[in-house]
């Protein structure tokens, strides 16, 4: 097949908050096509909602990295993913025993219970906020600590140790990152994990995974490279998308003020606000990838044995066919059947966790912290377009100073 320059996937942005332009043409004229990896391969790539359903919900088609045919959209991320042998990266049966071991854990029931938590660490890092000088780097001192601090906690992992696997996702989860670096970077991450892992086997505490140490792990219905991949994505997934997804929610709040003041007006609209955030920013840009085992049918496309598909989660939430006018930001839109959370049985073990983080998040900054607004031009902004998931690196943030009394005012 002629190779086709302006098919060369990943796709660039052409606006910060909008899938690449080129989705939109593809949805309409040519929803299944064919693009280039940076290794000359060519897989499927799938722009509409009812295709993505399909391929997330069919057995026909295989999450393993390591089956012939699978896409992988950057070099250092085949390393990672190839690594990578959890419950995320394996076909039923076995997926579904894996995940079984640890799905009670973040039940509706077992994530509400903690809200209280949860709040907690909101309102002590907005104290830490508004005590510091202005601006503030709004990634670094909310973004990244609050969800890595919950997860921390859940799992029994020491949060004084967050650098290693916020280091670790930094290069994992990079479009430039060589096979070399992901290598030691992994070597460094696995044997934390699998001594972590140790100190629970012999102090077991009430966390997730003590709980898989006990229950699963010295039972012997769980080996222990299982158990350290299993650590791995429980904190990696975690952590490393509702970092990104916080802080673009926020910055896509200040950038459409008549939305946000729909929020604080009937603060009712939080939940579905947030699966608005949601669908609009899909921050998992580089798509969900499958391989066909067998030769399967699409809604009236055949995909033969081997070859790769690329479901593209921005541009399936961005399909006229589903949300009418859907490059328009509307938090009173029911965006409920968005896919940003991926379909089927792979679908993220952890979305009620991350929806009420956001929930929590949005509501209280945006009641606590009068006028917050960027403390930056947004040109100066810098967008993680060479990432696997997308967001901002750095959100200065500044507020509205308290109205102080005068030194001369009597009492």
């Amino acid at each position: 097949m002629e190779k086709d320059e302006s098919l060369a996937y990943p796709m660039s942005r052409e606006c910060p908050f909008d899938p690449p332009p080129q989705y939109g043409e593809l949805r309409r004229d040519a929803p299944f096509k064919k693009v280039r990896l940076w290794d000359g391969s060519q897989p499927w790539l799938l722009t509409r909602h009812k295709d993505v359903k399909e391929v997330l919900s069919q057995s026909n088609f295989s999450a393993e990295p390591l089956r012939e045919g699978y896409p992988h959209i950057f070099e250092g991320r085949m390393a990672a993913d190839k690594a990578d042998q959890s419950f995320i990266r394996l076909d039923a049966p076995e997926h579904g025993r894996l995940r079984r071991m640890v799905v009670r854990e973040f039940t509706v029931k077992n994530v509400e219970r903690e809200r209280p938590h949860i709040q907690e660490i909101v309102d002590r890092l907005i104290d830490n906020m508004l005590a510091g000088p202005q601006p503030v780097e709004f990634v670094e001192e909310f973004a990244r600590p609050l969800p890595t601090e919950v997860i921390a906690y859940l799992l029994g992992v020491p949060y004084e140790d967050h650098e290693i696997f916020h280091r670790a996702t930094r290069v994992q989860f990079g479009s430039t990152s060589t096979p070399e670096e992901v290598g030691a970077s992994l070597k460094e991450l696995l044997a934390y994990l699998d001594d972590l892992i140790s100190k629970k086997e012999t102090d077991p505490q009430d966390d997730i995974l003590s709980r898989l140490v006990t229950e699963q792990l010295v039972p012997g219905h769980l080996d222990r490279s299982a158990m350290v991949d299993i650590t791995r994505l429980l904190l990696s997934a975690g952590h490393q998308t509702s970092i990104n997804m916080t802080a673009l929610s926020v910055l896509t709040l200040l950038q459409n003020p008549g939305e946000l003041a729909k929020i604080e007006s009937n603060p009712e609209l939080i939940r579905g606000a947030v699966q608005e955030l949601l669908r609009y920013s899909s921050v998992i840009q580089a798509g969900v990838r499958r391989v066909a085992r067998e030769d399967a049918e699409v809604n009236g496309h055949l995909v033969k044995k081997g070859e790769g598909v690329i479901c593209a989660l921005p541009s399936a939430n961005r399909d006229e066919d589903i949300f009418a006018d859907p490059d328009r930001f509307d938090v009173t839109r029911n965006a409920s059947v968005h896919l940003a959370f991926g379909y089927g049985i792979h679908q993220c073990l952890g979305q009620i966790l991350a929806r009420i983080e956001l929930e929590i998040a949005i509501t209280t900054l945006f009641a606590r912290i009068p006028g917050l607004r960027l403390a930056v031009p947004f040109d100066e902004l810098r967008f993680r377009e060479d990432m696997f998931v997308y967001g901002v690196y750095e959100l200065p943030l500044t507020w509205n100073k308290p109205n102080l009394p005068s030194m001369n005012q009597e009492g």
